[in-house]
């Protein structure tokens, strides 16, 4: 029979709480060493994840985003949303959610996924999985790092360094760790850097099929730099510099784009990589108070920070110019004269107020555990408390208020002093009002800038607080071998505290403000997990175990709600076992869910009723009173490690995943393909004007009626010494397969579904390829190493929720070659050189895939490094 633990040291089994040494639990699990997670040199943990064809990334390998975002670095499993995946340190709960970049490197022992539901073992939000990062805590000794890296456009420039120390103390009684890293990344600014990525998008063929098609060199139609005249005799007419007047190249006019022309664009200035720079550390202390009771304490602090440009605050055809307008070249005035005309209507790209984010997060998280034996190592019990703070601060300068910039913009000759002034300066002379001249490029005043712009800001603070019991034993035994069980109790609160500053809180922006949000909730749980062997050293049935466990979650704003797991595992011949678990797993809505006041933000909408491409405001808020959702989870599969080849493992697994009352927002262009398919509840959202234009979206949460997905994942490994297949010779070859095949991934509204499947270039949907396969193949040798890694993508569509003329993307074959070279032979003891090049044939990215979740938008990157061991 498998003996218990002899001492206090924890054995973390990811998929459940069960800590019998020797068990392998039903759900699926796959296993990523320090090792494996540092091939390709990515920037941190969840890059390196993403390369795994379970994970779906929320924007390219490389980038943590260009929004209000920016700085994350979540993971997302099976594409089912980043909420949906739960990320644990060693089996506890971290502050700052789904975020792997406050996680330090170097400290990372391992990395287990679970790949599928496990809410009844860690409670709300592994629906898809959980990622439980191991942390290397009993480290003896001084290690450090320095890494440099750039692109084949030689830029995205990163530096890294790192360093852990680690020591026994009180004779050895204790232990104490301590790892920190800094990374500084340049990114990569503007867009249109990369030839494929900025201004491209899709424009109405205005076939009348509803047809649209990609193409490069999207701009506006309906604003310039300088401004551009939209109605009246000079329409069409551009202001330069100077002010006087060109005639504006539209190139191809499609609705409110041009395609070729002068058109500007957003993706002229702001980054295709955010630039960041993050610090991580963290510090752990291990005491064994007596040989059965040990305590740790652990520290982790993270900061990441940068600025960057955004998106502009522009004129999109909707600002009136007065024919008195004070800064009115004498020109146009007079033209508009001779045609009898008071006004006319202008579009101005306004370059000179371009908004930048300033944004800082940090994360700070403590936590006290203590953890003993009773009965002679026959029971376990744990005990933890954690409290952990995420500060989210951002300040966006740049955006036009839209009383003063009204004002300003409405600015006539004083009749007493011939000087421009505002127009409600004649009635106020109090007012303040700094007057601006719009006609051409860099009109504006420093004075007119600094009177019409203001600053949104946000200062958000999350807090956890979390903490449990648990005890695990085996308290009595079977003919088959010991009964194991595990039950606890756990207990969380979670509070959200955001304020912004007085200018979002009046409204006073013209386009984009902060909301504040105040809101927490509290639950309290308990769990229990029992594993039986039923049947051992019988033909087919040499190791036939069954596995259960409940927990029961009660929420003070939902009430409570149960979730639950049985499974099952048996070794039908040596080597070769099965496993399959049916569980029902739940997810409460969180803070930002709930709590989200309105936000605000911009997207290009192709609107089917119209038959066109428009740029249209969204807005985004919480819910309090989304219900929680729950999950029928259903994993079915086979291991195979067979005794005659050592180092060989193969296994097989087939899921199926199916949410109900999914907790959601609609992305803005499902909304309007909803709406257009006949879900009446959902053309609520949506605003036209009088004429039909679309003008706004409403993406708040809702619980959408069902999310299913449902798909096989294989895995084949090897490893072994090199001289078993040539004598003498030396080294350790590693081979790795792991593939995953999507065979859906649907939503219903309840009146229409939507498969995503193949929808994979279009990184705000939902879209998963229906192939991705990872292979790598290793050797390593006393003094040099190789490791060479493909990473297949097959064909798809951009986007198949909307009809694309050239919509198809084709297979996808990405190479990374890494090397490294222990220099000990040489003198320099511990010392190791790296290198590593990932997208090793610069393969470009499909055409339009913007901040895509699958392809490299960054093209080759190279690194090199070295670390030193004392």
């Amino acid at each position: 029979m498998d003996e218990g633990p002899s001492s206090v040291d924890e054995i973390v089994v990811t998929a459940s709480r069960i800590d019998r040494a020797g068990f392998e639990a039903p759900t699926p699990t796959v296993r990523l060493t320090a090792e494996d997670l540092s091939v390709g040199a990515r920037p941190n943990i969840a890059a390196a994840l993403n390369d795994m064809p379970q994970f779906r990334a929320t924007s390219s390998p490389q980038t943590t985003g260009t929004n209000t975002g920016a700085g994350n670095a979540p993971v997302d499993l099976r594409g089912l949303g980043i909420s949906r995946t739960l990320v644990l340190i060693d089996g506890r709960r971290v502050s700052s959610e789904n975020d792997l970049n406050s996680i330090p490197s170097i400290l990372v022992r391992s990395a287990d996924v679970v790949t599928g539901g496990a809410s009844a073992a860690w409670g709300s939000g592994a629906v898809a999985g959980v990622v439980n990062i191991g942390i290397d805590r009993r480290f003896t000794g001084a290690k450090i790092g320095a890494e440099y890296g750039i692109s084949s456009f030689d830029d995205a420039e990163q530096k890294r360094f790192e360093a852990a120390w680690g020591t026994d103390f009180l004779e050895g009684r204790g232990h104490f760790v301590i790892g920190a890293e800094y990374l500084d990344n340049e990114g990569v600014v503007p867009k249109i850097s990369r030839p494929r990525i900025g201004r491209w998008g899709q424009v109405s063929t205005n076939d009348g099929t509803g047809r649209f098609v990609t193409v490069p060199d999207v701009g506006f139609a309906n604003a310039a730099y300088g401004g551009l005249i939209m109605s009246g005799v000079l329409s069409g007419k551009a202001f330069n510099p100077d002010g006087s007047l060109r005639d504006f190249d539209f190139g191809q006019q499609v609705g409110t784009s041009t395609v070729g022309g002068e058109g500007p664009s957003n993706d002229d200035l702001s980054p295709l990589v955010t630039p960041q720079q993050r610090f991580v550390a963290m510090a752990s202390a291990t005491y064994d108070v007596t040989d059965t009771l040990r305590f740790t304490a652990d520290i982790r602090h993270a900061k990441m920070w940068n600025d960057y440009i955004w998106f502009g605050d522009h004129n999109r055809g909707d600002l009136q110019i007065s024919i008195d307008n004070a800064f009115l070249p004498t020109a146009v005035r007079d033209a508009m004269t001779a045609a009898g005309e008071t006004g006319f209507t202008m579009g101005r790209f306004n370059a000179e107020t371009y908004p930048r984010i300033d944004f800082e997060r940090v994360t700070t998280q403590a936590t006290l555990a203590l953890d003993g034996e009773l009965g002679g190592g026959a029971w376990r019990w744990g005990a933890y408390y954690s409290h952990g703070e995420f500060e989210n601060n951002i300040d966006t300068p740049g955006f036009l208020l839209r009383t003063e910039y009204a004002q300003a913009v409405d600015s006539v000759l004083d009749p007493a002093t011939g000087q421009a002034v505002c127009r409600v300066t004649l009635t106020n002379a109090n007012s303040g009002c700094v007057p601006i001249n719009l006609f051409g490029l860099g009109a504006p005043s420093q004075a007119a800038m600094d009177y019409v712009t203001g600053t949104p800001q946000q200062r958000s603070t999350t807090k956890l607080d979390v903490g449990g019991i648990s005890l695990r034993g085996e308290p009595f035994t079977l003919p088959a071998g010991d009964v194991s069980v595990a039950f606890g109790v756990e207990a969380r609160r979670e509070s959200i505290d955001q304020t912004v500053g007085e200018l979002d809180a009046a409204k006073a922006f013209r386009t984009f403000s902060f909301s504040a949000m105040s809101g927490e909730f509290s639950v309290k749980e308990a769990f229990a997990e029992v594993l039986v062997p039923v049947v051992r050293d019988l033909p087919v049935l040499n190791n036939l175990e069954f596995n259960a466990a409940a927990r029961i979650s009660d929420y003070d704003t939902t009430g409570s709600i149960w979730s639950w797991k049985v499974g099952a595992t048996n070794e039908f011949f040596p080597g070769f076992r099965g496993r399959i678990t049916q569980s029902r797993d739940i997810r409460s809505a969180n803070l930002s869910e709930l709590y989200t006041q309105t936000t605000t933000g911009y997207n290009n909408i192709n609107d089917p009723a119209k038959n066109q491409t428009v740029y249209v405001l969204n807005n985004g808020g919480g819910n309090p009173d989304l219900t929680p959702e729950t999950a029928d989870t259903l994993t079915i599969g086979v291991t195979y490690a067979p005794p005659s080849i050592p180092g060989l493992n193969m296994s097989l697994d087939y899921y199926n995943i199916k949410i109900d009352d999914v907790i959601t927002t609609i992305a803005p262009q499902d909304l309007v393909n909803r709406c257009f398919n006949g879900n009446a509840a959902l053309c609520s959202k949506i605003e036209r004007n009088a004429q039909g234009d679309l003008i706004r979206t409403m993406s708040t949460y809702v619980n959408l009626a069902e999310y299913q997905t449902d798909g096989v994942d294989a895995e084949i490994s090897y490893a072994a010494p090199l001289d078993r297949f040539f004598p003498e010779a030396p080294g350790r070859v590693t081979a790795r397969l792991v593939g995953t095949w999507v065979n859906s991934l649907t939503t219903n509204d309840g009146v229409s579904e939507i498969q995503y499947v193949k929808s994979q270039g279009y990184s705000f949907g939902l879209g998963v390829p229906e192939w991705r396969l990872n292979g790598s193949l290793g050797w390593k040798g006393d003094v040099f190493g190789a490791n060479l890694r493909a990473r297949y993508i097959s064909a798809g569509d951009y986007n198949s929720t909307i009809k694309i003329v050239n919509n198809h993307i084709g297979s996808y074959t990405y190479f990374d070659l890494g090397a490294t070279a222990d220099l000990t032979r040489f003198g320099a003891q511990g010392v190791e050189l790296y290198a590593n090049a990932t997208n090793l044939f610069d393969r470009q990215p499909p055409v339009g895939s913007l901040f895509s979740p699958y392809y490299d938008v960054i093209g080759r990157y190279v690194t090199i490094g070295a670390r030193a061991r004392f």
